[in-house]
């Protein structure tokens, strides 16, 4: 991954208070990370910085759509996706990432690099099973959707072939024993 000078935050320079920061991400902020689970997308993201004497605090928000196929249908359409994270960011010896919610930068630092959050905030705010809007209220109709139904067993069939394979004669014989008492 190489670094975009476009997420880094020079915080140095910043007055105490709160500082906002948008980006518009798309397709190729994906490809630099080797990620690449969708066509395209349209991101929004709003990252709010707030400047303390001896922290930083950031708030990242995201709201857009990204253009993926359903997991049913293989039809392609728009998820819309949103989320929002909160990151600490202290002074310290040595860089410390290990929690996800609080950042250790060395005593020298004078800028942060938001990229890395900002894609680990939307991956993990896509959903693991997709499915279009369509499917999910009747209205969308493709030849796959047309083929699930026919193919799809009825609970009623199920039960009257289990009740029919139900009996088996060996044991039939042995619950005669019992009542011939």
């Amino acid at each position: 991954m190489k670094v975009n000078n476009e997420f880094l935050i020079p915080f140095i320079g910043l007055k105490l208070g709160k500082h906002q920061f948008e980006y518009q991400i798309n397709k190729k902020f994906f490809e630099d990370f080797g990620y690449d689970e969708f066509e395209s997308c349209d991101i929004k993201v709003n990252v709010v910085l707030e400047k303390k004497s001896t922290m930083l605090e950031l708030q990242f928000k995201h709201k857009g759509t990204i253009y993926v196929p359903c997991d049913l249908t293989n039809e392609m359409f728009d998820l819309p996706i949103k989320a929002k994270i909160k990151l600490i960011v202290q002074f310290g010896e040595a860089f410390n990432n290990d929690n996800e919610e609080l950042l250790i930068l060395p005593f020298g630092e004078h800028q942060i690099d938001i990229s890395q959050y900002i894609y680990e905030m939307i991956v993990l705010s896509i959903p693991l099973k997709r499915i279009h809007p369509g499917v999910k209220d009747g209205t969308l109709k493709t030849d796959i959707l047309d083929k699930l139904d026919e193919l799809k067993v009825n609970a009623k069939e199920q039960k009257a072939d289990a009740k029919e394979e139900e009996t088996d004669p060996r044991w039939d014989q042995l619950k005669k024993l019992l009542t011939d008492k």
